[in-house]
């Protein structure tokens, strides 16, 4: 599969107070697997990369909230740069809720955004090489 180019949708996530549970779900549902994170994981956090059946490639994510955030899904445009991308979608009406420019070795600048409806949705760059 090639990879994704800017404006497609590149990723879901699953955030969650029991990834052990959503885990066991999705992976019963729809015969998927799942793998630590490992610059997560070093980061202390619980992220779980999942893989359809057969894929070499991760699709998306299970994020460990601990509570410390609401139980929601998000899905993922992949943008050739966060920070235009949250100044354009200020412009067009939309809202930004967070932006990580700089989350650390190994992972992606995202952004949180908001629609002028209000759906929050992501984007993200890949971490350079």
């Amino acid at each position: 599969m090639p990879d994704p180019i800017p404006g497609t949708l590149a990723w879901f996530e699953v955030a969650t107070s029991d990834p052990d549970g959503a885990q066991k779900f999705y992976g019963s549902l729809f015969d998927w697997t799942f793998e630590a994170d490992g610059p997560a994981t070093a980061g202390g956090m619980d992220y779980r990369n999942i893989k359809a059946s057969g894929a070499d490639q991760p699709m998306g994510g299970i994020f460990g909230t601990r509570g410390q955030a609401p139980d929601h899904a998000v899905f993922y445009i992949l943008v050739a740069d966060v920070e235009a991308t949250c100044a354009d979608a200020v412009q067009l009406g939309g809202s930004v809720v967070s932006k990580h420019l700089d989350p650390g070795p190994g992972a992606p600048a995202f952004a949180y955004l908001r629609d002028p409806s209000g759906n929050q949705f992501g984007v993200f760059s890949p971490p350079a090489a």
